[in-house]
């Protein structure tokens, strides 16, 4: 008598479907390890992606993507007489939402200078890049447009005139890239009916000091309105053999900035935005797979207590104690290791259906995979200790 064998052939549905639901666990369990990879992988996705030797922004801050940072757009030309840089282009990125074709959709804008400077997009799936300083757009793929769709962002209407998938941003939304112009008029330009009104205040304050006559008043209205070159940051490649240290240092000595590598960037957000969502996700993988490990426990041991009769058969007709142990353990790891494989492949074929990005790593699955073996293992222990406590006596009783 195989007690796991026995099983599938006296309770064939009973037990798939044990190993379906201990597998649909699985599933959750592995999903969950690709949720907490891939919201570190979407957190940092885009810094990467962009990847200069310096980020420069604002003093005192970890910008611009752990928090905002501000800096006027000239700054810089300051930047590039930094010796040992070789270029330095300014660089803005925020989130918006927006209608998209009927639909509201939430994304982020990156704006760069499209004319030979850093930021922009580095492969090209559909279309071409920017070429033009106004009205032209590169998205990415998971925004749903295709080349040649115009989409009106504030006071304009943008051309796509390309896709691409380098990265998402950190909340896993696509990107859209624009001229750095285009970008800071979207984010600061307001609509023609509030520019009015604004000018209209500004006009009555000015024109309620006594010291202005009405054409001076007049006069002041251009140099007070509001300033949109403005931006989150400065990218800086260095010249080959620049010490990167150095340039830092003079940047944020002279300059009063901040400048760091894209590494530090990346620990900026590790350790600062991404923190609290990585602990939570990290704890509910632990938590899901102590489950998981619980469920099959008690199922084994579930499994093993209503065979009773049959093991006390086995040892009143003198089957030693190595066969006992043996076939509980059988039952107990079949269970786990089929489980864990329908679980497997249940998420490698459903992972790019999930609407946030699902990172499956095979040092993930193989941790699980040895974790769910280990309480396999368990499972048995309970198991064998029920079996083997079992009295020969039983298989004569009612």
């Amino acid at each position: 008598m195989d007690l796991a064998f026995h099983d599938l052939k006296l309770h064939k549905g009973r037990f798939i479907a044990t190993i379906i639901g201990v597998g649909l666990l699985f599933t959750i369990v592995l999903a969950m390890n690709g949720l907490y990879r891939g919201n570190i992988a979407d957190g940092i996705a885009l810094i990467r992606a962009t990847n200069p030797d310096l980020w420069a922004v604002e003093r005192y801050r970890g910008g611009p993507f752990n928090e905002q940072s501000l800096l006027p757009e000239f700054f810089h030309y300051s930047v590039k007489s930094v010796p040992g840089v070789e270029k330095a282009s300014p660089f803005i990125y925020y989130t918006v939402e927006r209608f998209i074709n009927g639909q509201s959709r939430h994304f982020s804008i990156v704006g760069y200078d499209v004319f030979g400077g850093l930021g922009g997009p580095r492969h090209i799936v559909a279309g071409r890049g920017i070429e033009q300083a106004h009205y032209e757009m590169v998205a990415h793929v998971k925004l749903g447009v295709h080349v040649g769709d115009r989409i009106p962002l504030g006071l304009h209407t943008y051309t796509v005139v390309g896709l691409t998938n380098d990265a998402v941003d950190g909340d896993g939304d696509p990107i859209v890239y624009l001229s750095l112009h285009d970008a800071q008029e979207v984010l600061y330009q307001p609509d023609n009916e509030e520019v009015r009104n604004e000018r209209e205040r500004l006009l009555q304050t000015l024109s309620g000091q006594s010291y202005l006559t009405p054409d001076q008043a007049q006069r002041l209205m251009a140099p007070l309105q509001p300033d949109t070159h403005i931006i989150n940051a400065i990218l800086v490649r260095l010249k080959p053999g620049a010490n990167r240290a150095e340039a830092a240092g003079i940047i944020e000595k002279w300059l009063y900035l901040n400048a760091y590598t894209t590494k530090g960037e990346v620990q900026l957000l590790l350790k600062g935005r991404l923190a609290s969502i990585s602990k939570q996700l990290l704890l509910f993988r632990v938590l899901l797979l102590l489950i998981s490990v619980v469920i099959i426990a008690l199922v084994v041991y579930t499994f093993t207590m209503e065979k009773s009769r049959s093991i006390a058969v086995m040892k009143l007709i003198g089957a030693p104690d190595r066969e006992i142990i043996r076939m509980v353990m059988e039952q107990s790891l079949l269970l786990t290791i089929s489980a864990f494989l329908f679980g497997l492949f249940v998420i490698h074929n459903t992972y790019s259906k999930f609407p946030r990005t699902v990172l499956l790593l095979p040092g993930d699955d193989l941790v699980t995979f040895i974790v769910a073996l280990a309480g396999g293992v368990l499972a048995s222990i309970l198991g064998l200790w029920h079996a083997l406590k079992t009295q020969p006596a039983m298989a004569l009783g009612e």
